[in-house]
């Protein structure tokens, strides 16, 4: 499979703009019989909306995207308005002229210099879906935070879990510790879950805000496949072998795992908790 990482530099609160430079990456990597584009959260619209929302936000995927999907798979975020009348950050599964899936962020970071709560509503679902490559998931970056999304996706059966992002820069002594804090999380959850995980961030300066890019691949084994480059818009075609999925699996201990008993425990922690 070849997978291309856009990692771009979005337009706050153009939707227009958004959506003429995704076309244009998308048609390039259909003429370069590229099998999935992945760009990251809130591709459409940039982060720092605020009140922007309400003019940004999206019922359906635009009709040009949809046509595309009929000769590459495409993964990409935007402000969705639901069918309850509320918004959600969302993240878009498009293959073969439809939407395959859509997944609604869960965790919404309110601390710091996020607030995606005052103008955002949870989603309440995490599951895999089908597509003609195989099982998939979809996270919005926070939802990596909690090893919950990830482990779900791998007991349903993910063999890939696309992470689109919008990761601020924060910086150590050492270097990029949030590189380093979303090296780790990727890495832990392939090997833990025995499938590929795709990690697109963007790049670019909102309101004083930096994003760091950086975007990468880890494989089952836990190696780190085709890291993108810092603080610049870049672009890169990853393949993978999903036969290492199989490798890895066989030789693994995922296959035993006593879901029953995690649903046990997480009801009587639940219980003591609330009850």
């Amino acid at each position: 499979m070849k997978i291309y990482l856009a990692q771009i530099k979005p337009y706050l609160g153009k939707v227009n703009e958004n959506l003429d430079m995704m076309l244009k990456i998308i048609k390039e990597q259909i003429e370069l019989k590229t099998d999935i584009v992945v760009f990251p959260e809130l591709t459409l619209t940039g982060y720092l909306l605020e009140e922007m929302v309400y003019d940004v936000a999206i019922k359906e995927p635009f009709e040009e995207l949809l046509e595309c999907s009929k000769h590459i798979s495409i993964v990409f975020g935007a402000v969705e308005l639901g069918e309850d009348m509320y918004h959600y950050n969302t993240a878009y599964y498009l293959e073969d002229g439809e939407i395959k899936h859509k997944h609604r962020k869960i965790y919404l970071p309110t601390y710091g210099l996020f607030d995606e709560g005052r103008y955002f509503k949870e989603g309440e679902r995490v599951k895999s879906f089908d597509t003609k490559f195989g099982k998939m998931g979809l996270l919005i970056c926070e939802d990596m935070f909690h090893q919950s999304n990830s482990y779900i996706l791998g007991e349903d059966g993910a063999k890939i879990v696309f992470t689109i992002v919008n990761s601020p820069v924060r910086v150590n002594e050492s270097g990029i510790e949030i590189e380093e804090i979303w090296h780790s999380l990727c890495r832990a959850s392939s090997v833990s879950n025995s499938n590929f995980t795709v990690m697109v961030n963007r790049v670019g300066v909102e309101d004083g805000v930096t994003y760091w890019g950086g975007s990468f691949v880890t494989a089952p084994s836990g190696n780190l496949l085709g890291k993108l480059k810092r603080f610049e818009e870049d672009g890169k075609i990853i393949e993978i072998d999903l036969q290492e999925i199989v490798k890895a699996r066989f030789g693994s201990s995922s296959k035993n795992e006593r879901v029953g008993v995690v649903l046990q425990e997480l009801k009587r922690i639940n219980d003591e908790k609330f009850n």
